[in-house]
């Protein structure tokens, strides 16, 4: 029994009213008609996992999506029940659910806080409606604000908003005015996500390698803009791209990136308990007939090794704000931390990195090198456990290497002396 460890559930609502132009999410537009056999095949997969459950106390539950908003609330609050009569949800858990403005309904924020939902996270994007039609969202502004005053009325103290950078035909202008827009709701958080076009999106399609999407050094702008703006009005960047009031960070997201046990449900829904990693087929339909008449809804599982977790450490704490340190390096991987420890005092000397504490953290400047920066610290920490092991040496000797950019201060003296 791990009766003193906890849980987060994940469950994914793979239904949309549409598809925005940049998702690669697993989600279905017009299937509207399986939400009945989804909802039996999911409450059968929740209850059959349940002597699992049990094991642990559940501390936060994540609706995703898809759309969970436009599922609707009474599913939502089925599956609450459900995970209610386990007995193991704490009083205290919280409990997510993702919602767009244009499906925000009062009648059904009521029910979802009468059953215990506490948090809601709403994809709002931007306050350009000419932007919002571009890439494919549903509402406008006014919407957004409108359902945003629905969640306050009846009673949720906890909203988070998502926010996107790089948009095409995005200004500094529109970026600025839609921040202050936000910032002036007084959300408890806001994620601020840059645009990422992924192939085979209606939008990458479109927009690959054209002018109209901001190049990355107008994105680098947007990014430390919306950093120095947020904390300046009190929102402390915990992670990458997500800045919280004290106290409001994502609790059920922090467990993705500080390693603890999660279960997730539902197609292409991702799992890991223990040393043990899982996920389920990313197909609507295969989900429900494997759920129902007892097929495999199995897509990949692998054991994680200690090496594994080892590196996830280093490559997840280092996305978090607080960073990593020795200590918690040792707990995870009996290993040498100099090797790590000169490559984190080289991005240091650069402004990449800083020290608080005993904690090694990115600087603003390191989060956007971060892909870069952690990819040298992988490597070496790979060099270090390579060592008498001749198939990793192979590996860490055919990767291709990206050559650092210059630091603040190296740049400063490359621009003084060029021109002289």
């Amino acid at each position: 029994m791990n009766e003193d460890k906890t849980l987060g559930i994940y469950i994914h609502i793979p239904f949309c009213a549409s598809k925005c132009g940049y998702c690669d999410f697993y989600s279905c537009a017009g299937a509207e008609k399986l939400m009945g056999k989804y909802q039996e095949a999911l409450l059968t997969h929740v209850r059959e996992s349940l002597p699992q459950i049990q094991q642990y106390y559940i501390d936060s539950v994540y609706f995703g999506g898809g759309t969970p908003s436009y599922y609707g609330a009474k599913y939502l609050c089925e599956v609450i029940e459900l995970l209610k009569s386990s007995g193991k949800l704490l009083r205290e858990a919280e409990i997510t659910v993702e919602m767009n403005p244009d499906s925000m309904r009062l009648g059904d924020l009521k029910l979802l806080r009468r059953a215990g939902a506490n948090r809601i996270s709403m994809g709002v994007q931007s306050a350009n409606n000419e932007i919002l039609r571009t890439i494919g969202r549903r509402h406008t502004y006014n919407q957004a604000v409108k359902a945003y005053m629905f969640a306050r009325q009846v009673g949720f103290e906890n909203v988070s908003v998502d926010l996107m950078y790089g948009l095409p035909g995005q200004t500094k202008e529109d970026w600025a005015d839609t921040l202050s827009k936000v910032i002036g709701w007084n959300p408890e958080h806001i994620s601020c996500y840059g645009l990422k076009l992924e192939e085979g999106t209606p939008m990458y399609e479109v927009y690959h390698d054209t002018p109209v999407i901001p190049d990355d050094d107008m994105q680098a702008d947007q990014y430390i803009y919306a950093s120095e703006l947020l904390e300046r009005y009190g929102y402390q960047r915990y992670e990458i791209s997500n800045f919280a009031h004290k106290g409001y960070e994502s609790r059920h997201n922090l467990k993705y990136w500080k390693l603890e046990d999660y279960m997730g449900f539902g197609p292409g829904a991702h799992s890991c308990v223990g040393n043990l990693r899982y996920s389920y087929v990313r197909d609507l339909r295969r989900y429900i007939a494997g759920v129902l008449d007892g097929g495999d809804i199995l897509d990949e599982q692998e054991a994680v090794s200690g090496i594994q977790r080892a590196y996830e450490y280093l490559m997840l704490g280092m996305r978090l704000a607080e960073g990593i340190s020795q200590r918690d390096y040792s707990k995870q991987l009996q290993s040498d931390f100099a090797p790590l420890q000169e490559k984190l005092e080289l991005f240091r000397d650069k402004g990449w990195v800083q020290t608080v504490g005993s904690r090694w953290a990115f600087t603003t400047s390191g989060f956007l090198l971060s892909n870069l920066l952690i990819g040298e610290l992988l490597e070496a920490q790979a060099a270090q456990n390579a060592i008498g092991t001749p198939y990793l040496q192979e590996i860490l000797n055919a990767m291709d290497k990206e050559e650092l950019p210059m630091g603040e201060e190296e740049s400063f003296l490359q621009q003084v002396l060029g021109n002289v």
